[in-house]
């Protein structure tokens, strides 16, 4: 991962722009969970550190324009360059890591360029599906999914995919489970929201549902409730919560297991990501996902 990081930085001395190294190094890295993906999958080389950068610099650029459109003043417990230097600082930062990205993505093979390209464009549909989605309650599990696979999900399995290609192993076990993974680590991100304290998350507790993200635990409560109490959790979707309120909710979610119930789901797409290929390492990664949540 120091590899990784170097590169980044070499990529960043590239560019010949001073302001960009300084806002950069005020990002918070992250988990860095999709280079450390491929450099599992494809092994300590030159290409495969190469492709890690990448596809950092694009999940930066898309965490950057995340926090635009959320109007976020926080990211992993830090300051968001939006809300230091300002919304048009943050997404022309965030366009220069894109196009710096796609301008190395060349150095790879039509296959591997495409495949991650594509994530791209998912990326970006899916981001614009959920500022729609957040104008109003959604019950619907499926469209909540769809739009997760496309902005969270279909970049990681870009990354597992073109992982495997670049040493020659099967792209589509890896691809199911790079998806899966993504999904599940979405997921438990959606109950961590819920379940953990405001010092833990890097932001205030149960933001989700002020923002207008109807999460899964809130769509499975909602599909569970009463029609009077259906409403109720209708009528309190992208307001500031009272602590009464909250309760409530919290209250509900643990009467009618909503939050077990998407542990549950994201513990079966594991489980199907485990069967799509038999790597150790790559289980333990899942097996940690799934211990972040209780």
């Amino acid at each position: 991962m120091e590899m990784v990081e170097q590169k980044i930085q070499e990529l960043l001395d590239e560019l010949d722009f001073e302001s960009v190294k300084e806002l950069f190094s005020q990002l918070s890295g992250g988990k860095r969970l999709r280079a450390k993906l491929v450099l599992k999958i494809a092994g300590v080389n030159d290409k495969s550190v190469l492709l890690a950068a990448i596809v950092e610099l694009i999940h930066a650029a898309s965490l950057l324009h995340d926090d635009v459109i959320d109007e976020a003043t926080t990211r992993r417990g830090k300051p968001s360059i939006n809300a230091t230097d300002g919304s048009k600082i943050a997404v022309m930062l965030g366009d220069i890591l894109y196009s710096k990205a796609y301008s190395k993505l060349v150095f790879f093979g039509d296959e591997i360029a495409k495949t991650i390209a594509d994530s791209v464009t998912k990326l970006s549909i899916g981001e614009m599906m959920d500022v729609k989605m957040g104008d109003e309650f959604n019950a619907d599990d499926k469209r909540y999914l769809d739009m997760l696979y496309l902005k969270t999900a279909a970049l990681i399995e870009a990354c597992a995919k073109a992982s495997a290609m670049l040493c020659g192993k099967n792209p589509h076990s890896y691809a199911l489970y790079g998806k899966n993974l993504g999904l599940s680590f979405q997921i438990i991100d959606d109950i961590l929201d819920i379940t953990s304290d405001e010092k833990t998350l890097g932001k205030p507790a149960m933001n989700d549902f002020r923002e207008g993200k109807t999460t899964l635990p809130y769509i499975y409560l909602y599909n569970s409730l009463p029609n009077d109490e259906k409403n109720r959790l209708k009528s309190l979707h992208k307001k500031d919560l009272s602590k009464e309120e909250i309760m409530w909710i919290k209250e509900k979610m643990k009467d009618y297991r909503s939050v077990e119930k998407s542990y549950e789901y994201a513990k079966k797409l594991s489980e199907e990501a485990k069967k799509s290929i038999l790597d150790d390492e790559l289980h333990k990664i899942l097996d940690n996902l799934l211990q972040r949540s209780f």
